[in-house]
């Protein structure tokens, strides 16, 4: 039978996924390979309110995934992940052959929103407590925050 690869995006329900985040997320790998499939990638992407209510939830977790799997056993896949409770909406795209290892590399990257690299480019600097010009600056921006 056919292999083929899939893209497939899952928005889990916050609050569970905010309870236990490795066994919902952990889902998604044991479903598929119950079917028979191999994850390539499976990796959080955001947290975010979604644009209008979806079972009654106003935020989601989206999870991507990338997978190889015989492409007759789609339809149970797509089955098991409608009675799943921690799933509230998730998609399949076929993605072409060709295009396979530029999208697992570029997911795999993770490239970051905005504020996330900030932050993360702030904690990778080293920045030196010595200058009363730095600690005067910081500690006038805590001052402000508690106000």
């Amino acid at each position: 039978m056919a292999q083929n690869v899939y893209e497939g995006l899952f928005i889990f329900d916050s609050d569970l996924y905010a309870k236990d985040a490795d066994n919902v997320s952990g889902q998604v790998t044991r479903i598929i390979e119950q079917f028979g499939g191999e994850v390539l990638l499976s990796r959080l992407w955001d947290e975010r309110k979604l644009a209008y209510p979806i079972k009654g939830h106003r935020r989601g977790t989206y999870w991507l995934a990338y997978l190889r799997i015989d492409s007759l056993k789609v339809k149970e896949l797509t089955r098991q992940f409608q009675l799943s409770d921690s799933v509230i909406r998730f998609l399949f795209l076929h993605v072409d052959p060709r295009l396979v290892e530029t999208l697992v590399e570029h997911a795999r990257a993770g490239h970051l929103h905005a504020g996330e690299q900030q932050v993360e480019q702030i904690a990778e600097e080293e920045i030196s407590t010595s200058s009363p010009f730095l600690v005067a600056e910081i500690e006038g921006n805590e001052e402000d925050v508690s106000v």
